[in-house]
């Protein structure tokens, strides 16, 4: 293969990590690796385009190596390069990256196996790399590659439990010889070893007096034995059944390492002494005759601690050693820690929240109930608690999970149940009150969320629930748009509540809200939350839909609904009549029914409606209730397979739903290309009349904005719309194509929809023209999908890339008669320079942008650039005057100088917050061309 250089090989791992499985595609998985392993061991290539090399094994291992065999096989090599390359300071960070990649090689294609020597070689090599104690050897700046070299080791550990079993006399020499930092990565690579062996040897069948002494002074291979037995062993957790040592093991030994692990912890960082107390906690768990209080001493910190992690690691020993190490006054002290830091002013909102939960998750000495769910300790009282109570005045988060630790609270008071759940109903109405006045999606979905706890956990009680419905019945009335999180409340509540009225009761009442709604209140915003709300309730076999009927009749009555033609509504009234053919008392609203269908089949302006109308009058008319509900539960996805009596009217709905469905693709099959076009083919402007001859001249700037700057100019810019390489040939013809465009600020006026009649592969693309109105002139990126059909009449969604409008395209020249001559113009632009550089003009702003460059280059520039804008260049001294007008009403002018050492940009502008777009687009313009724009300067 030919050498790539360093920038080559840059592009094509970007390449490769943009998307692998594509990258791929072009070239061979084989190929790719072999050039990476071949260009690793060239030394004509920099250690840092090797160490770009390893980036792809060390995050796609299992796709690159594809095989075990092949897997090793790199393994090795790169090994190989590890034990050739040389301990130089230039080489540590190429080592460090080479150890990273054979492990994540080793560890992540499962190739480890017993006798494998690559592995062997390569923890050798680790262990080597290791020895070097404090820096002796090779001096500080290896210190890096010996922290990789203990990660290593420890992922290999973790991954594959009791590997290093028999190496814990050179892993504990190691940890106590250390002085450097290091000593905290030794600690924790011990600690996981140490527990790891403890645990093979619970599950040995015949265990020796002397074995736990024997394992902790061995140094010998790799134990392979170890790491089959226990790969598919879980961590052990808290609740677990823990395998343990018989009590006749000798373990002065092992008391000592622990007790000296424990004190050096002080020396660890938080994370890393959470670490270790989580595995010695093991340990201890797993030898009987090792009594829990070994860790007294570390509790007199750790109860003061304000460290999350050291915190957690507490708790987890008292899940683990209950009243063996914790007292009840430590329980009572831990818990009024919990409740004090969660409504700690100066914490994070997470450490609330985990202070909470762990309230919540309390590990008692002595649980009441160890099924798993929560269950509040039996020290936590309304009392303990009441500086929780949430408030309005909370964030979300915050008050949601007070909301729900006081419901606990008060449900398992007993005879403060009812008083409580009183306190928690005022604050759901509390919050409800700034619901209505601030409907925010934020606020009113924390409110749902709290209704449901509520519900939760006091459906059974006789007062609330039912205040509840009127109050949400309220909250409807006013915003009808909250349809969602009702229909939500509902089946979240009727998942949750065994056999619980309450979710029927709300949707009941809600259905006679909206039916007993005038008709001037059903403007179309709100019809479609309301129609979506009475298709969710016609679900409901206890409701009856006689009034939902009713109310659809009279609404199509009474309303220019039918003669709109409004598909969507049309759709969203078939949705509930859909609902109601399926209800159980369909016998009592048949001919209701069946005259809303007709009149929707006879008058509804839309042919796709009146089609579905008559379908679904056909089903109700022809056919038992039972068919009916079999045949629309099948076209509902429930079965895919057609009932045979009913092949026709079954291939009839199953076709019509799939031409309705709007599919989405996986990929993007289209993509616009923007069209280079001069300034005149990408603005539109409004008539500017003739020339103002009988104007003085000095008049001229206030002719200019009583009469053109009320002008509405358009942007106007031209792509072509085509397909995205090779697609699928079933999209090779699309017909109809409906481009959307979604704006992402206000920026510019809302965009209309593009209609394509049609696009196939073969032919040209379409050239397409959209127009812009800004209200502005700032940049913005547009979103774009399309909607198009195929030849087989399936209907298809994709997504484009968006569109970005920089700030030149919005560019355009001053809005002026063509008749007039130069000198007008040049009149104009001083009169407006003198007028916006004054005082009497607050929201205009000078500036001043310098740059070097020589003649030639300005020229270059400004023909590049400005040339469309410039109005004149005066030849002693140059100065060169350009005006820009930035639709609707803004203007930039540029007198641009050139002096001895650089050229002066002075800039006036009749909006200062146009200024960082100019320097922007000054800097942009001026590197482009080659110039130094590192003079420039932003002064207002």
């Amino acid at each position: 293969m030919t050498n790539l250089d360093h920038s080559n090989w840059a592009n094509r791992v970007a390449d490769f990590f943009h998307s692998p499985s594509h990258f791929l595609l072009a070239t061979s998985t084989d190929a790719f690796l072999a050039d990476i392993l071949h260009d690793i061991k060239n030394d004509k290539i920099s250690e840092g385009t090797k160490v770009l090399l390893l980036s792809p094994l060390l995050e796609y291992p299992t796709l690159l190596c594809t095989s075990p065999h092949i897997a090793e096989q790199t393994a090795s090599s790169l090994l190989d390069i590890l034990i050739q390359t040389p301990h130089t300071p230039k080489t540590v960070n190429l080592k460090s990256h080479l150890m990273l990649s054979i492990t994540s090689v080793l560890i992540s294609t499962s190739c480890m196996k017993p006798g494998l020597g690559v592995a062997e070689r390569l923890i050798e090599a680790l262990i080597q790399t290791l020895q070097d104690t404090n820096d002796h050897k090779c001096g500080v700046f290896c210190r890096p590659m010996r922290a990789i070299a203990s990660e290593c080791l420890r992922e290999f550990e973790v991954c594959y439990p009791g590997l290093l079993s028999q190496k814990l006399d050179i892993l504990s020499s190691l940890r106590q010889h250390e002085s450097s930092p290091l000593h905290q990565s030794f600690s924790l690579l011990y600690s996981v070893a140490l527990k790891n062996a403890v645990r093979w040897l619970t599950l040995q069948n015949d265990i020796a007096d002397r074995d736990l002494k024997d394992i902790l002074v061995r140094s010998e291979g790799l134990a392979w034995s170890a790491t089959e037995n226990m790969l598919n062993l879980f961590p052990i957790t808290t609740g677990d059944v823990i395998p343990v040592l018989p009590y006749s093991m000798e373990i002065r030994e092992l008391k000592s390492v622990i007790s000296l692990l424990l004190e050096e912890s002080y020396l660890l960082t938080p994370i890393c002494q959470a670490s270790l107390l989580r595995e010695l906690t093991q340990v201890v768990a797993m030898v009987q005759s090792l009594s829990p209080t070994i860790f007294k001493s570390q509790l007199l910190r750790l109860f003061g601690t304000v460290e999350i992690s050291l915190l957690h690691a507490m708790l987890q020993m008292k899940g683990t050693f209950t009243d063996s190490l914790f007292t009840a006054e430590d329980e009572n002290f831990l818990l009024k820690r919990l409740v004090g830091m969660a409504q700690h002013p100066l914490l994070p909102v997470p450490h609330k929240l985990f202070y909470i939960d762990c309230i919540l998750h309390f590990p008692e000495n002595r649980p009441i109930c160890s099924s798993g769910e929560e269950n509040l300790p039996v020290l936590v009282t309304p009392q303990m608690t009441s500086l929780l109570f949430p408030t309005v005045f909370n964030e979300s988060h915050t008050m949601l999970s007070r909301f729900n630790l006081l419901c606990l609270v008060y449900l398992e008071a007993g005879n403060e149940e009812d008083k409580g759940a009183g306190y928690m109903y005022e604050h759901l109405m509390a919050l409800q009150a700034v619901v209505e006045h601030h409907s925010s999606r934020e606020i009113a979905v924390t409110y749902f969320r709290s209704v449901y706890i509520f519900l939760y956990y006091f459906y059974q009680n006789e007062k609330y629930p039912g205040n509840l419905i009127q109050s949400l019945c309220q909250l409807y009335q006013k915003h009808c748009d909250f349809a969602p999180h009702f229909i939500n409340l509902a089946e979240c509540t009727q998942r949750t509540l065994d056999d619980s009225p309450w979710p029927t009761d709300l949707l009941q009442a809600v259905q006679i809200l909206i039916v007993q709604l005038p008709q001037d209140q059903l403007i179309q915003s709100s019809l479609s939350w309301n129609l979506k709300m009475l298709s969710r309730i016609a679900n409901e076999s206890q409701v009856s839909q006689g009034s939902t009927v009713h109310f659809l009749l009279n609404l199509l009555l009474n309303s220019g609904l039918c003669t709109s033609g409004n598909w969507r509504m049309g759709n969203s009234v078939l949705t509930v009549c859909r609902n109601v053919l399926q209800h159980p008392s369909l016998d009592k609203i048949f001919i209701e029914l069946a005259d809303l269908l007709q009149f929707m089949m006879l008058r509804f302006e839309d042919l796709d409606i009146q089609d579905h109308a008559r379908f679904y009058y056909t089903l109700l008319t022809n056919l038992s209730k039972d068919k009916l509900a079999s045949i629309l539960a099948s076209g509902a996805g429930a079965s895919r397979t057609k009932v045979r009596s009913l092949s026709s009217i079954m291939a009839e709905s199953e076709e019509l739903s799939s031409s309705l469905t709007v599919h989405s693709t996986r990929h993007p099959v289209l993509q616009l290309i923007k069209v280079s076009a001069d300034d005149g083919s990408r603005r539109q402007l409004t008539d500017c009349g003739e020339p103002l001859e009988d104007i003085p001249d000095c008049d001229l700037f206030k002719s200019y904005c009583d009469q053109f700057l009320h002008l509405s100019p358009v942007i106007i810019l031209n792509y072509h719309l085509t397909f995205v390489g090779s697609v699928d040939p079933s999209f090779a013809k699309l017909f109809c194509i409906r481009l959307h465009f979604e704006l992402t600020d206000g920026n510019y006026a809302p965009c209309s929809e593009i209609t394509v009649p049609s696009l196939f592969q073969e032919r040209k693309p379409h050239l397409i023209t959209l127009t812009l109105k800004p209200i502005r002139p700032y940049p913005t990126v547009l979103k774009v999908c399309a909607v198009f059909t195929t030849e087989d009449g399936i209907s298809w969604q994709t997504q484009l890339n968006p569109i970005s409008v920089g700030f030149s395209e919005v560019f355009l020249s001053l809005p002026v008669p063509r008749q007039w001559p130069v000198h007008k113009k040049l009149q104009l632009f001083d009169q407006m320079w003198c007028f916006l550089s004054s005082e009497k003009s607050e929201v205009s702003a000078t500036s001043r942008f310098c740059f070097e460059a020589d003649e030639q280059s300005l020229e270059r520039m400004l023909d590049l650039h400005l040339s469309t804008f410039a109005i004149s260049k005066n030849p002693e001294p140059e100065t060169y005057k350009v005006l820009v007008f930035l639709p609707p009403k803004f203007h930039i002018l540029l007198q641009i100088q050139r002096t001895e050492d650089a050229v002066c940009v002075s800039i006036v502008t009749d909006s200062w917050q146009l200024l960082p777009f100019i320097n922007a687009y000054l800097q942009s313009i001026t590197s482009s061309s080659g110039l130094d724009s590192s003079l420039s300067v932003l002064k207002l």
